[in-house]
């Protein structure tokens, strides 16, 4: 599978990949690009059905998106890299860290848990999808991704979220919706060995502060860190999580 991607930065600096959350592209991470090409340079990439990734059939598992991410490594000759993911993105990121240490240098979750509690939701949306299309939860996904007092006074930026979702893939938010009905990725969590920040957002109920804190607990070392907003607290609180991902990735 072929990601679209996007490398930007200074070309001798270290590598940060950027994974997104389901139903975005690499649009998600502008606002940190500022704060990250000071010291990196910065690989985003699209999941497959996403913004220009080519799309395939589905069911999807975490382990079919992780190894789209190794392959882009190895096409561009990246043997090791940072990484930094949000939800989906940063499901994708436990698995590398997990089952491929020798490429990740350092780990950044963002709004991410490691085990879907039940299935059947996730089931139920890639089923709504495929009959309807993603234009058909676009607003009601969206909308869960942001505080209330964000929408009111961003309400084009939460727009323009919206419309992302609608131009996603409909196999390719499926796939990725029945890749999160059978998430578990707890026995990954102690295995891994990069410096990790996890970062949860306050009002976030899709991934709530408590599953965020139960990943840290369970991988060594790693630091726990509560930000302002919802689920996508990388676009609303998005000078926090530069902050702390300038930091942690840095060192």
């Amino acid at each position: 599978m072929k990601l679209h991607h996007e490398l930007s930065g200074p070309p001798d600096a270290p590598v940060v990949v950027l994974g997104n959350s389901l139903g975005t592209t690499t649009a998600l991470w502008e606002a940190h690009l500022p704060v990250l090409h000071r010291r990196f340079r910065v690989l985003r990439y699209d999941h497959r059905g996403h913004g220009g990734s080519p799309t395939a059939p589905g069911p999807y598992r975490i382990d079919d998106l992780a190894d789209d991410v190794l392959e882009l490594l190895d096409a561009l000759d990246l043997p090791r890299v940072s990484y930094c993911g949000v939800s989906l993105g940063g499901m994708v990121g436990m698995w590398l860290a997990g089952h491929a240490p020798e490429r990740i240098e350092r780990l950044v979750l963002c709004c991410a848990v490691a085990l879907s509690p039940t299935a059947q939701p996730w089931l139920d949306r890639a089923a709504e999808v495929r009959a309807w299309g993603t234009g058909a939860v676009a607003t009601s996904v969206a909308r869960h991704w942001f505080t209330g007092e964000f929408a009111t006074r961003c309400p084009e930026v939460v727009s323009a979220f919206a419309v992302g979702v609608s131009t996603v893939d409909d196999e390719g938010f499926a796939g990725c919706c029945d890749a999160l009905s059978a998430l578990d990725l707890r026995s990954v969590l102690p295995a891994i060995e990069a410096p990790t920040a996890v970062v949860a957002g306050v009002y976030d109920e899709v991934t709530p502060p408590h599953s965020g804190w139960a990943v840290a607990e369970a991988i060594p070392g790693a630091s726990f860190h509560l930000v302002r907003g919802a689920h996508l607290a990388v676009v609303e609180a998005a000078e926090e999580v530069s902050a702390i991902m300038d930091a942690h990735l840095g060192g």
